[in-house]
């Protein structure tokens, strides 16, 4: 039987990887690398520095493909996602069958945790329904909010209160009045800077675990200038950005 493992890696900082992800690793036979083009090599960097850290023997095998584009003008939302889905699924079928031995283990090493905000279990679902048999397991990882609380040492809840957790793209259709306390991410489109209630503050924070990593906090109206300004210099400084907040209303002022 061939094995996959999907192994959270952390937000960016070596050093976050659990002992379970480093036994993980240890026990990998192929590891696949997914190439998102030259403005992102510090990903793949990144990804070969803790295969080299970690693993303790070597034999392992590196197969490096190009990732597919998702194709954000064709049709709505969900549909050019589920397009790029199927064009991954396609990939990762034709991955498991030709460059995995029965018997192997392969691995995906994936950012933060593959629980949240990654679609690689959605798409080893099609992978299944193809007819595909193979097994997989998930190995938790480190997610960028909670890299994001640590470094800006917060708690993500307060007392009896829940957390909310959203990407950008639903930012607009939230009204400002119940926000409470709201996790952001994968907003390309900096959804805050149009956010004007005066109450709201914001913990944000790019690169997390990084040595780029980038942190600014205070109330929203006094920062989001700042914000958007050290956000893009980044992006073109480096060309991608990854970065995630937390919108949270005082408790005197509700």
């Amino acid at each position: 039987m061939k094995m996959l493992s999907l192994i959270g890696i952390g937000s960016g900082n070596p050093q976050q990887i659990t002992l379970e992800a480093i036994e993980a690793l240890n026990q990998t036979d192929v590891f696949f690398l997914l190439d998102k083009g030259p403005l992102k090599e510090d990903l793949l960097h990144m990804r070969q520095e803790i295969l080299e850290r970690y693993i303790q023997a070597p034999g392992y095998r590196l197969v490096q493909v190009e990732d597919p584009l998702r194709d954000g003008g064709a049709g709505g939302y969900v549909d050019s996602v589920e397009d790029w889905h199927r064009m991954r699924a396609r990939l990762f079928a034709r991955l498991i069958e030709h460059e995995l031995g029965d018997g192997q283990t392969g691995a995906f090493l994936i950012w933060g945790d593959p629980s949240l905000y990654d679609s690689t279990l959605r798409i080893l679902e099609r992978v299944e329904a193809l007819g595909l048999d193979f097994e997989y397991r998930v190995i938790p990882g480190i997610s960028s909010v909670q890299a994001l609380a640590a470094r800006h040492r917060i708690p993500l809840n307060r007392i009896g209160e829940p957390i909310r957790i959203m990407p950008g793209r639903c930012l607009a259709g939230e009204a400002q009045a119940s926000i409470d306390n709201l996790v952001v991410m994968l907003d390309a489109h900096c959804g805050f800077a149009a956010l004007t209630d005066e109450d709201l503050e914001i913990y944000w924070g790019a690169y997390l675990g990084t040595a780029d990593e980038i942190l600014i906090a205070g109330r929203l109206q006094a920062v989001k200038a700042q914000i958007l300004e050290v956000r893009e210099a980044a992006r073109l400084r480096k060309g991608w950005i990854m970065d995630t907040y937390l919108l949270r209303r005082p408790l005197a002022s509700r």
